[in-house]
């Protein structure tokens, strides 16, 4: 039952539930700050009734343990059950030894920080192929067959959360403040799972291009792709360099181009993952860690 399932997963999707789990007692809760999807239907209950958070965050994940059984599979099944327990249990030790972080005067930092650390912790739960269940189970089925963004997924379902915390608990004043951390949430959450190699792209047309190609692979060791083309307007034949290399890098990059051929036409793109070799193989093509 447990083959494939990788230990350093695992303790990554524990970690990030750690993470999350802080976010949540020690910013949300705190200062009565909603939250989306089916945590924030928990701070309702917490709030309008009295519900213990890491009980309510069982209860209403249990149906979408099925769900994700029938749709994600097993092993992404196991990984969502670890998250969505973790996330209970992390709730309930950080509710029973917390402490003030003294906040209450500065909502906007509240906002900020409680964004900052629910996004990073259910980026690094996404990343490592785990959930905490409810919709996060539903962000990964859009993502896998309609290639949504996970964070925008989220972020439509949590809009619907918060105005039903708005309709029953929650002032104006901190449901925009609310707003304001999920949306940074969001853009955490694409960040941390989609940014991790993140690097640059460039495409260059040069009439050296044999040279600078040389230039790129020895003094930045860096693979080179040579595609061939032709202009439009000219109708002839042009070969066309296309690499990636580190954000840090770009400059370096210019200036070797530069050297060779100050008239070449570069366009550089943002290149939001990279898989392969020097980024996340090395150069016997192992992981790197």
């Amino acid at each position: 039952m447990f083959q494939g399932i990788k230990v350093k997963n695992i303790i990554m999707i524990l970690f990030g539930a750690a993470i999350m789990s802080f976010g949540l007692v020690h910013f949300n809760i705190q200062n009565e700050l909603a939250e989306g999807g089916f945590t924030g239907l928990t701070l309702i209950l917490l709030f309008v009734f009295n519900l213990d958070p890491a009980l309510m965050n069982l209860v209403l994940n249990v149906p979408m343990f099925f769900i994700g059984w029938k749709l994600l599979g097993r092993k992404p099944f196991i990984y969502t059950v670890i998250g969505t327990v973790a996330v209970s249990v992390f709730l309930k030790v950080f509710t029973i030894y917390q402490f003030e972080v003294g906040l209450e005067n500065d909502m906007f930092l509240v906002a900020l920080f409680a964004g900052v650390f629910i996004g990073i912790g259910l980026g690094i739960i996404f990343r490592y192929g785990g959930t905490t269940g409810g919709v996060d189970i539903i962000a990964r089925l859009a993502n896998k067959y309609a290639g949504w963004s996970m964070g925008r997924t989220m972020f439509m379902f949590d809009a619907f959360v918060i105005l039903l915390s708005w309709a029953t608990y929650l002032t104006t004043p901190r449901m925009m403040y609310t707003l304001v951390a999920v949306f940074l949430g969001a853009r955490v959450i694409d960040f941390v799972q989609e940014g991790a190699y993140s690097g640059r792209g460039a495409w260059i047309i040069s009439e050296w291009q044999d040279e600078i190609a040389e230039k790129i692979t020895e003094e930045m060791e860096r693979g080179v792709t040579v595609l061939r083309g032709y202009g439009h307007f000219t109708k002839s034949p042009r070969e066309v360099i296309y690499c990636v290399v580190g954000k840090n890098e770009i400059v370096r990059l210019k200036n070797i181009i530069n050297s060779v051929d100050p008239h070449a036409f570069v366009s550089v793109t943002d290149v939001k993952d990279v898989m392969g070799e020097g980024f996340t193989l090395d150069e016997e093509k192992r992981p790197l860690e």
